[in-house]
């Protein structure tokens, strides 16, 4: 076996509230020819009879629901190696395997771990990468989710968002009571934790650019207000709660600024809000609705929903105000932009023949097309690497997530064991 490379893990998910149910992810559309790969299951050396978690299972999962990677079924794999120096290469050849992972997970104290892993090529019989990552117990799943992005970037050339979480409203009715919960789970939907919950509705929940802070719009105090709320330890602070419309928080690159949406001067526009001291910038100053403000990645120009030529499209305009721009002119709306990571492709919610779809935009190319079929879908958020877009829809009347790639070749649905959930948004990276 060739030696293993080692890197150390800093693991930090800890936020403090009560976990409730878990979103469920069914693959409703995946790719002809997606890449055949074997994820054998992974040796356990451990006190107990079985392992704590099923890591090469997360694994396979993972690159499943992507639609880029096949995964074979662990009944029909021909052998079941845990190192390279074990593997047959023309067995799995004939087998139809491309790629092969194999590893092992062992336990090293009462609560400590380590799970190695290699990534074989089987055509040229050659390791392309592998690791010994150490890991407490409650951290397994997310090193399963590490592993999981090590794979994807070395096989597609793109950095993997398996290591992220996406933060949505849940909507749970118990003896004809509402109860509003703001949630954070990983990327699979497991490890849901409740940030924050109230009778009241909470909207719009944005990830500050470190994913260490939710901002949201809460209606606790029977009005819109604006909360920036630690995700560490629970602190929270009320940053906006003018007379009139409180709504729509979107971080700065920088973390430094919140554009949101004040009625404060009658209609609703555009501000920019400064953290440090507090002092609000007006941005846009229209008689029509401006509001669902984006910031481009570099800061420089911010994306906005106005309806001033009649019904609503977007709008660019600098983050000091300005001149503003108009981007859309395909159908009778297109609203609630989410941003690339690389600020080339629009995702907006877009309306057309009375449904509503999400839509991109490539900015270079001018090329428009509709990435859903649905009706009802809205809130789109673009996943850290750019892959994926998450979305609200609903389905047999109820409140679920979607999830649709961004050349709109795989769907995915993420649906709530108990209740309906919508308002996602993808966290970024969070090394």
């Amino acid at each position: 076996m060739k030696p293993l490379n080692s890197f150390l893990l800093l693991l930090l998910l800890t936020l403090p509230l009560a976990a409730q149910g878990a979103l469920e992810i069914r693959i409703t559309q995946g790719v002809e020819g997606a890449m055949p790969v074997a994820i054998v299951p992974f040796a356990w050396d451990g006190e107990a009879s079985r392992p704590p978690e099923d890591v090469a299972g997360i694994i396979a999962a993972n690159l499943n629901r992507t639609g880029r990677f096949s995964p074979a079924d662990p009944d029909d794999m021909p052998q079941r190696p845990h190192g390279a120096d074990e593997v047959s290469y023309s067995t799995w050849r004939d087998q139809g395997s491309e790629y092969l992972v194999v590893g092992r997970l062992q336990q090293t104290d009462q609560d400590r771990y380590s799970v190695r892993f290699q990534l074989l090529d089987v055509a040229s019989e050659r390791q392309l990468t592998g690791y010994s990552i150490p890991v407490e117990r409650g951290n397994l799943r997310r090193a399963a989710h590490m592993v999981s992005d090590i794979i994807y970037e070395r096989l597609t050339g793109d950095r993997g968002a398996f290591d992220t979480q996406v933060a949505y409203v849940s909507l749970t009715r118990r003896d004809g009571d509402l109860r509003f919960a703001l949630q954070v789970a990983d990327a699979d939907g497991h490890n849901p934790k409740t940030v924050f919950s109230s009778s009241q509705p909470i909207m719009s929940p944005a990830w500050s650019p470190d994913g260490r802070r939710l901002a949201y719009v809460s209606f606790e105090n029977r009005r819109s207000e604006i909360y920036i709320q630690d995700l560490d330890g629970g602190n929270r602070t009320r940053v906006a709660s003018h007379e009139g419309i409180n709504s729509a928080p979107a971080w700065s690159p920088d973390g430094r600024r919140l554009a949101l949406t004040l009625s404060r001067g009658g209609q609703p526009d555009i501000y920019v809000l400064d953290l440090s001291d507090q002092s609000l910038t007006r941005v846009t100053q229209h008689r029509a609705i401006d509001t669902e403000p984006a910031w481009m990645p570099d800061g420089r120009s911010i994306v906005f929903t106005s309806d001033r030529a009649g019904q609503p499209q977007l709008y660019e305009v600098p983050a000091r105000g300005g001149q503003a721009q108009r981007l859309t002119f395909e159908g009778r709306y297109n609203g609630g932009v989410t941003i690339s990571p690389d600020g080339r492709r629009l995702a907006m919610v877009h309306g057309a023949g009375g449904r509503f779809r999400i839509g991109l935009l490539d900015r270079d190319s001018r090329l428009f097309r509709t990435l859903t079929d649905s009706g009802m879908d809205e809130s789109p958020s673009f996943a850290p690497n750019g892959s994926m877009i998450i979305y609200a829809t609903s389905e047999g009347g109820r409140g679920v997530l979607a999830a649709v790639s961004e050349d709109g070749r795989v769907h995915q649905r993420l649906v709530l064991e108990d209740g309906e959930v919508r308002e996602p948004a993808w966290s970024p990276f969070l090394d």
